[in-house]
């Protein structure tokens, strides 16, 4: 229902458009007609990698919850400002699990647009996700950039992945992102074991940047379609709470604001002004938060 740049969403620059044009065809393992989290979540972005399927289901789920875009927009505008930050804090590694497909705004463009020796591992398990990542990648030759294709509910292999070991220095701070990823994860499947073995691994200083759907700000009904709806796509959508959502962060220390809503992090400089947020910005049923590690 959730996993975004400007305000605006998705480019159509050719740069970033690899839309189902010329002899283009999907990877022969991918099944087009279950739709697919991170191509529906592209969908609500207004981008075009993304099937009937993902088409149908996303606009269903608009339909019972009529912020999804602005919800999906201002989770973007969060990774971007969240990177930013802590970029700004001296991190130079940051390993961003479920990417989902590559928009403007995407994690590898702020943080080397901070500090350009920047060191960013893109993870996800969808392969036409891999396949644009790498295209993202051929275009920037220049960048300390890779991409691997794994599962967060298999955090050991993330771990061991020949691809991040080759990338990122896990006794260095590193940046884990785990943006509008957790709530594709049952508790059944381990969502707090998971995290925390990600945690563990993760040297002191490291940061986690984390965005999470919830039932919070939107109505019983909304919330029950959109899960309902998310049970034919390639993962569930488990909406948790606040209480369910802040015990991923561990004992790593939150900076100001804490864990909010998710318009609420750091909208402009760090302050909270209502003005500045967008219209209808109350009902972007979300958290958000960054935290560090002692």
């Amino acid at each position: 229902m959730y996993e975004d740049s400007a305000a605006t969403g998705r480019s159509t620059d050719t740069e970033w458009d690899w839309g189902r044009t010329g002899d283009w065809q999907p990877p022969s393992e991918l099944d087009t007609g279950v739709p697919h989290t991170a191509r529906m979540y592209d969908y609500y972005l207004g981008g075009k990698d993304n099937f009937e399927a993902d088409r149908k289901a996303a606009q269903a789920a608009i339909a019972a919850y009529p912020a999804l875009p602005l919800l999906a927009r201002t989770n973007r505008q969060f990774l971007g400002r969240a990177v930013e930050y802590v970029a700004g804090r001296g991190v130079r590694q940051f390993v961003d699990i479920g990417t989902g497909i590559p928009a403007v705004g995407s994690t590898s463009e702020v943080a080397q647009r901070v500090a350009p020796d920047a060191r960013v591992v893109y993870v996800d398990n969808d392969p036409i996700v891999a396949t644009h990542a790498r295209a993202l990648l051929a275009g920037h030759p220049a960048g300390h950039t890779s991409v691997i294709e794994a599962d967060l509910r298999d955090p050991a292999t993330i771990l061991g992945h020949p691809g991040l070991a080759g990338a990122v220095d896990l006794s260095q701070p590193v940046a884990l992102m785990l943006v509008a990823v957790l709530h594709f994860i049952r508790d059944e499947e381990g969502a707090q074991q998971i995290v925390r073995t990600l945690r563990d691994a993760l040297a002191p200083g490291s940061a986690l940047i984390l965005s999470h759907g919830s039932p919070d700000f939107a109505s019983r009904e909304s919330a029950a379609e959109g899960t309902r709806i998310y049970r034919s796509a390639s993962a569930p959508l488990v909406l948790r709470p606040r209480s369910g959502v802040e015990p991923f962060f561990g004992d790593f220390d939150f900076v100001g604001p804490g864990l909010v809503q998710l318009p609420l992090w750091r909208p402009v400089a760090g302050h909270v002004p209502t003005s500045e947020l967008p219209e209808g910005w109350q009902d972007v049923s979300a958290y958000a938060g960054v935290a560090f590690k002692r």
